[in-house]
């Protein structure tokens, strides 16, 4: 394996556990890869290549989690599409009846909990969406206050606009600082005319995705193969990384590919004819070792000829460990 992957992978999983992103270097060398890991300062990913040679600087950022206050009709549909959008869910409310796993099939945590104890069992960090959808004006107003105080990446609010405005200025009576104030997102979600608790839902499952994607070019956050890559029994033989992508490909630049010698492979760099290619000559690296630039070409041409609906270039990094 690759001098230090394995180490390395471990410390990113345990950065990413703590809620923090790491930005992970490579240097493409003719002798050789070499890599560390840096602080991630919201850097997104780019790569530099002169010939064969080069630098790739990957973020690594967490898996969103989602903490819903509230288990109403909104919550339920939040909490499913939330899911089928890579957030983690966790959903907290004090009523028996409303918070329990057989409600909220969809979610990796339900909390029967009063609000002020949910803010306590939940660790909140910089990859955390808060949405404040309770039963009662007093209610949301507690949790307000407590989501204030995290470094959530995301704090909304449900209520209409007299409501909001109300208790902003509660809280600037109170001391909470404008700034601090102007976190909120509230009235909560994107607007869409929404009426309907499904409606309700979309239009801030629409604000999450937002507020997600403006962090900038990041890839998706890839667990299952950095666990792989960190194992100390079976591990994998090749991987291949996107490192550029140029025009509509199927995968961003970051996704990665694992391969054993068995013939198991782990993620995706795309699927079809190109990442065929790509799983030939990662085989053919298992047998002699080093490491290789590889370029598919998924134009309009090409991608007609084959029947495909992409058109673009991927650039990959494709390396025996």
């Amino acid at each position: 394996m690759v001098a230090g992957l394995k180490e390395l992978a471990r410390e990113i999983l345990g950065r990413l556990e703590k809620g923090e992103g790491a930005l992970l270097e490579t240097r493409i060398g003719k002798e050789g890869l070499s890599r560390r890991i840096l602080p991630w300062q919201g850097e997104s990913l780019s790569c530099s290549l002169s010939g064969e040679e080069g630098v790739v600087l990957e973020p690594v950022v967490p898996e969103p989690r989602l903490l819903i206050l509230g288990a109403g009709h909104i919550s339920l549909a939040l909490a499913e599409f939330a899911a089928k959008a890579g957030f983690r869910v966790t959903v907290a409310d004090d009523r028996p009846s409303f918070a329990n796993p057989g409600r909220f099939p969809w979610a990796e945590r339900v909390l029967c909990l009063s609000f002020e104890e949910a803010f306590q069992a939940v660790e909140i960090h910089g990859a955390t969406f808060i949405v404040i959808v309770t039963r009662g004006h007093q209610h949301d107003l507690l949790c307000l206050k407590k989501a204030l105080g995290t470094r959530a990446a995301y704090i909304g609010m449900i209520g209409s606009r007299r409501r909001v405005r109300g208790t902003m200025e509660l809280l600037e009576e109170e001391g909470f600082p404008r700034e601090q104030l102007e976190r909120v997102h509230a009235p909560i979600g994107l607007p869409i005319a929404s009426e309907t608790p499904v409606e309700v839902a979309v239009s801030i499952l629409a604000q999450l995705i937002q507020v997600r994607r403006s962090k900038g070019n990041l890839p998706e956050p890839e667990g299952e193969v950095l666990q792989a890559l960190a194992r100390e029994e079976d591990p994998p033989a090749a991987m291949a990384t996107i490192i550029q992508a140029k025009g509509s490909v199927p995968r961003k630049a970051g996704a990665r590919l694992l391969l054993w010698r068995d013939g198991r492979t782990m993620g995706t760099v795309g699927g079809g004819c190109g990442e065929g290619e790509v799983i030939q000559l990662a085989r053919r690296l298992m047998a002699s070792g080093g490491h290789a630039l590889y370029s598919v070409d998924l134009t309009a041409e090409v991608a007609a000829e084959e029947g495909m609906v992409c058109g673009g270039v991927l650039t990959l990094l494709v390396e025996a460990l």
